[in-house]
């Protein structure tokens, strides 16, 4: 009847990562940290938890000798925000037909 909700996006924090990620080209770390309000420690697990799912590409390099870490949302990730976004309105529809 309910469809399972994915762990990985079922998190506040991914889920708020993940939608920043589909409303821009590319991100920046520290952007996703101002935007997020997290810690850089809690932003860099959760985006290596999203990494690992292939739900976003992370590359790093330089920008005026400063590193710089890049996020990115990959075709995974948009399908599986679109699969998870899907199952919420299910679950909310079932709840308005009680």
């Amino acid at each position: 009847m309910f469809k399972e909700l994915d762990p990985v996006l079922h998190s506040q924090l991914r889920l708020a990562i993940v939608s920043i990620l589909l409303s821009v080209e590319e991100a920046e770390f520290v952007y996703l940290k101002q935007q997020t309000q997290a810690t850089s420690g809690n932003l860099s697990l959760q985006l290596e938890k999203l990494r690992a799912a292939g739900y976003i590409v992370i590359e790093k390099g330089y920008k005026n000798k400063y590193p710089v870490t890049t996020c990115k949302i990959s075709a995974a990730g948009i399908n599986a925000f679109e699969m998870y976004t899907n199952a919420i309105k299910e679950y909310l529809n079932l709840t308005d037909k009680s």
